[in-house]
């Protein structure tokens, strides 16, 4: 089988690297394969991607960078994903990939005037997501850890909205048959949600929310997390596992 690229877009917080890694490290985990199933490549750091035909299917990590500052690493990445949702590579975009795939396919991308969005949340699936091949085992609410600033604000066309909730309605896309954008986090635990919070304490006081209440209410995502055991059984289903 070909590799599955793990599209690098930037770097967890370094007090929470150096206790537990990084992003790549918590989705290799989350999909359940070992290193040598993945390529990682730092595309924020000049990394050059691989031809598409090298690939077995591609995650988007989540990054500190904004995806409206068009910088050339993003320029470059939104064109590469075009052409892999064309070709019929299984694609994930994870916080910060869902919202690139959003820009590339011709959505908009901006700050949520509900604001910074944080902690383990409670999101709604939609009718469609029924019969989709990520979603179908979901139903009703289910728990996600997140954190995000930006959303995507305007759906690029053929998009199907499969979850929401009242901060974020474009939760979870579907951006076509073979590519989905998540923007909360399903390679989080809760330790990893708690060192998000402790690091941003003060300004989420700041903000006008309470992060001794967000910090109470952190709890397992399971049915989040086993959302990438999902994408891993939806490339095996196209190569050879």
């Amino acid at each position: 089988m070909q590799p599955i690229l793990i599209l690098k877009t930037g770097q967890t917080l370094s007090s929470i690297s150096s206790k537990f890694g990084d992003f790549e490290v918590w989705i290799m985990a989350g999909m359940d394969l070992p290193a040598n199933f993945f390529q990682i490549v730092s595309v924020f750091q000049g990394e050059p991607l691989p031809s598409l035909e090298n690939v077995s299917g591609i995650v988007i990590t989540g990054s500190p960078a904004m995806v409206t500052e068009k910088l050339d690493w993003i320029e470059t990445s939104q064109r590469y994903l075009v052409r892999a949702v064309e070709t019929g590579v299984p694609v994930l975009g994870i916080c910060f990939g869902h919202q690139l795939m959003a820009q590339a396919l011709g959505g908009k991308v901006g700050l949520n005037p509900a604001g910074r969005e944080i902690g383990t949340t409670k999101i709604t699936v939609s009718n469609e997501a029924g019969e989709d091949a990520l979603f179908s085992g979901i139903s009703g609410k289910f728990k996600v850890h997140t954190t995000h600033m930006q959303s995507v604000m305007e759906l690029p066309p053929g998009a199907t909205v499969l979850a929401g909730n009242n901060v974020d309605s474009h939760h979870a896309l579907r951006f076509a048959e073979n590519a989905w954008g998540i923007q909360f986090h399903p390679e989080f635990d809760e330790e990893i949600m708690t060192g998000y919070i402790r690091e941003r304490y003060d300004e989420i006081i700041s903000e006008g929310q309470d992060p001794d209440k967000l910090l109470s209410q952190i709890t397992l995502a399971q049915e989040a997390q086993d959302l990438l055991k999902q994408f891993t059984a939806i490339i095996s289903n196209q190569t050879e596992i």
